[in-house]
């Protein structure tokens, strides 16, 4: 696991417990003004205590800027941060940078929506799903189903698509694929 993947797992981690996720969506609710800790403690009905170790727990996860009895605040930035580290992650992400256009067809590095007709979108999709399976020969229905699920939860909606244009090739039986036609040059980002 990179150290950017490991920190957004830390800040998950720290948001899964339910008291420290009430006190960041506080710290977020009440914006740059922040909150002391006694006003967190009220608001969230925790003893001070308790909310001086919640808010120390956020700040070390990078959460939330304060310390001692002063103004904490919430720093949304690091978990958009976070999201985006983890989003550079996936295993569509670096060839997504070359397809520009298809961006908003994803989301965190999986498929969202296909175009919704057969022109240049849906052709280009066609062609960034085939470099991201990079056959270089024939393949059964399972191997091509594990790696377009890394990145769609409609697994046999992009192979249909991908046989519909011309990007992957299937036998008479169905069974096995392969590249349907030869990639072009990679389009620059």
């Amino acid at each position: 696991m990179s150290a950017d993947a490991a920190r957004a797992a830390e800040m998950l981690a720290q948001l899964a417990v339910p008291q420290r996720l009430a006190a960041y969506a506080e710290l977020i609710r009440r914006g740059p003004e922040g909150a002391t800790i006694a006003e967190l403690a009220f608001t969230i009905d925790v003893p001070v205590q308790k909310a001086g170790e919640t808010l120390a727990r956020l700040v070390g996860a990078g959460l939330a800027t304060g310390t001692g009895n002063g103004v904490y605040r919430a720093d949304a930035s690091a978990l958009r941060e976070a999201a985006s580290a983890v989003d550079a992650l996936q295993p569509i992400a670096p060839l997504l940078r070359h397809y520009p256009q298809l961006r908003g067809n994803f989301a965190h590095g999986r498929l969202t929506t296909l175009p919704p007709t057969l022109g240049e979108r849906y052709e280009l999709i066609g062609e960034l799903f085939a470099r991201f399976l990079a056959l270089d020969g024939l393949y059964d229905e399972d191997h091509i189903n594990t790696r377009l699920a890394q990145v769609t939860d409609d697994v046999a909606g992009v192979r249909r698509m991908l046989v519909e244009t011309g990007w992957l090739e299937r036998d008479r039986a169905g069974t096995t694929y392969g590249p349907g036609r030869p990639l072009p040059a990679q389009p620059t980002p």
